[in-house]
């Protein structure tokens, strides 16, 4: 699947996000839902203080 700006992130929907650590991109290993105040992990409903460049529906079982 291809990467998304995270411009275009929708709202309340398990995403895949990825962010730029030490200059290289990575993917988070837990999906993230986009929501009005901020980015949660999916599974817990915790706020995740992250800064995602790029996004792609969450594909992964667990």
């Amino acid at each position: 699947m291809q990467w998304e700006p995270i411009s275009t992130a929708p709202l309340d929907r398990e995403l895949e996000l990825a962010v730029i650590d030490d200059d290289e991109p990575h993917a988070l290993v837990f999906a993230c839902r986009r929501t009005i105040d901020g980015w949660v992990n999916a599974e817990t409903d915790k706020k995740v203080d992250v800064h995602p460049t790029h996004w792609r529906d969450w594909q992964h079982t667990s």
